[in-house]
């Protein structure tokens, strides 16, 4: 009787701590949302109300966040633009460049190769700062100070090395003798990795992904260092940065740039969520 006493205040406190989580969690991505559908003048009548009718609901802030300076807005359509080439480029780029790395780094026999994955992480060992002007001094003498095209390889540079480390652990759990099998009816090692150990490792390369596309497009202080010059070529985290110094900018506009910067990658994990899910459990078998 005591242990079923124990049982259910337990289970209770439970499902308080679960409620008090998911409350803290939500809660300021509703505000924020919220904010950024009510109008600025509703606002400013009641500025610690956290519902307000539908009536009272505009998309215009929207409106003025996307539309472009000329019009009297903020131009967040070009960032949108921007953010989506440098990201969408940095993970084809990095996955085609880490998939060849990481299957040799787990399957091919040389000296060092234990040694590899320490190697890859220790580049994480320097602070970004220590990175940034070197990078953009290299950069301005080769001509990319100010390119999407220069800050979409410094993403690829950065995000390399975790991506090996990640895919490499995945390929190290599947069977040896799967790819033995494919050999012995006379596929080479290139047809054993594209017909063989890439459908198998889908669910670690799109959780990779996800993971890479996240750092190129939230990513600040390359974008800031790089394009700060150029307002035309502003990726979304840093027209939110310019935009939350303004004076002039209301708070529901600023919170509609954030909702902007948030949904893509909300959405991209609700979609991508069982093959993230299964891909990271799965790799971290043999981490």
């Amino acid at each position: 009787m005591h242990g079923t006493r124990e049982e259910r205040v337990f289970g209770a406190l439970r499902w308080v701590v679960i409620v008090v989580l998911v409350l803290v969690t939500a809660f300021p991505f509703y505000y924020m949302l919220l904010l950024s559908f009510v109008p600025i003048e509703q606002l400013l009548l009641a500025p610690s109300k956290v519902w307000f009718g539908l009536r009272t609901l505009t998309v215009e802030t929207y409106s003025t966040v996307l539309a472009s300076p000329d019009d009297g807005g903020q131009g967040f359509a070009v960032f949108l633009r921007n953010s989506a080439l440098v990201a969408v480029a940095t993970v084809a780029l990095t996955i085609l460049i880490a998939i060849p790395g990481a299957y040799a780094v787990a399957r091919l026999p040389f000296v060092g190769r234990d040694h590899v994955g320490t190697l890859f992480l220790a580049v994480y060992l320097f602070p970004t700062v220590v990175l940034a002007v070197p990078l953009f001094i290299a950069f301005a003498r080769l001509g990319l100070q100010s390119s999407l095209a220069g800050l979409m390889l410094v993403y690829v540079v950065q995000t390399v090395p975790v991506s090996i480390h990640m895919l490499r652990t995945y390929f190290q759990t599947i069977p040896e003798s799967v790819e033995e099998a494919a050999a012995i009816d006379g596929a080479g090692r290139f047809a054993v990795l594209r017909r063989v150990v890439l459908p198998l490792a889908m669910p670690s390369i799109l959780s990779t992904a996800l993971y890479v596309f996240m750092i190129a497009w939230n990513e600040f202080l390359f974008a800031l260092l790089f394009l700060s010059a150029q307002p035309d070529r502003w990726t979304v985290s840093l027209g939110l940065a310019q935009l939350s110094n303004g004076i002039e900018v209301p708070k529901t506009v600023l919170m509609a740039g954030s909702v902007i910067l948030t949904v893509p990658i909300v959405l991209l994990y609700g979609i991508a969520e069982r093959a993230l899910t299964e891909g990271l459990t799965s790799g971290a078998e043999k981490g």
